[in-house]
């Protein structure tokens, strides 16, 4: 469905397909499945057929993205706390492995969010639990925002130079997901080890 979606973008006008592509970027921090990666490299090619601009298609769909990043760290840093500290939320996490979520935010926080942000999947979760660790603003958003920048300049040269169709940006998008996406499961299964490890030697 939402393939199909995307591939209808190419029919629409110029404004309902920025804010088209503009909402697929902000949802993905939200619902990780949106396939905003495919949605950017779209717009940087329906810019070389010349029916959008690709540099303001790009800033747009980057602050969507950050915006709504931004939006799930500011509701992780307010209320993750007291969620995790009470009910259900500390039969998910319990005392000692939030202790350990913060420990190590404080060592690699601005580093993981930096690099979470080119992983499929892990780049969602990372920025509101950076502010469930108390992650300062500046450590937690600069490193996203630059991050994403890199990523989604990527997408576009991707979308407006390599590719001869649209089926050629998608296979390219797909197979960078692909392994990005192993890269993720990878670090998710490390992280998850570590919490646990440094959790059970917590007094």
């Amino acid at each position: 469905m939402l393939e199909r979606l995307l591939d209808a973008l190419a029919s629409l006008p110029l404004v309902p397909t920025y804010l088209v592509l503009m909402a697929l970027s902000a949802l993905e921090n939200v619902f990780p499945p949106v396939p905003a990666d495919t949605a950017v490299a779209l717009g940087a090619f329906l810019a070389r057929r010349g029916e959008v601009s690709v540099v303001p298609l790009t800033v747009l769909c980057w602050l969507a993205n950050l915006s709504s990043a931004a939006g799930t760290y500011w509701l992780g840093r307010r209320h993750g706390r007291a969620f995790f500290r009470d009910g259900r939320g500390r039969r998910i996490m319990p005392p000692e492995a939030l202790a350990a979520l913060e420990e190590a935010y404080a060592r690699w926080g601005s580093f993981g969010i930096f690099v979470s942000r080119f992983l499929p999947g892990l780049r969602a979760a990372v920025p509101p639990f950076a502010g469930v660790a108390g992650l300062p603003p500046l450590k937690a958003l600069l490193p996203a925002a630059v991050a994403s920048a890199i990523w989604y300049a990527m997408l576009a040269f991707v979308g407006y130079q390599l590719a001869a169709s649209w089926d050629d940006v998608k296979a390219l998008v797909a197979d960078a997901n692909r392994g990005l996406g192993i890269v993720a499961v990878a670090a998710t299964a490390a992280a998850i080890v570590w919490l646990w490890r440094r959790s059970r030697r917590s007094p």
